[in-house]
């Protein structure tokens, strides 16, 4: 299984908790499964069209899987996703 460091913004969606471990083959897999469990990430991470969202970043091995395979970036039992999304400033 590997290993998902939940930040701070989507630790309510699964409650509570730090880091999650979920198999899967690759990065869509391992997400899949964790929005599969706690069903409150399924919008937080991904598009209707089943992308991640533009504003998530993800990170396996400190390694950004958009300049990897994306979803398809093969993940084995020993390593950690990093979920980063991204935050903007401003006045609402």
């Amino acid at each position: 299984m590997a290993t998902v460091k939940i930040p701070p913004v989507l630790r309510p969606s699964v409650g509570g908790v730090k880091e999650l471990s979920v198999d899967g083959s690759n990065v869509g897999e391992v997400l899949r499964g964790v929005a599969e469990e706690h069903p409150a990430t399924q919008s937080q991470l991904f598009q209707e069209s089943g992308d991640l969202n533009r504003y998530v970043n993800v990170y396996v091995n400190d390694e950004d899987v958009r300049v990897l395979q994306g979803l398809e970036t093969a993940v084995g039992p020993s390593d950690t996703l990093v979920i980063l999304p991204a935050m903007a400033g401003g006045t609402l």
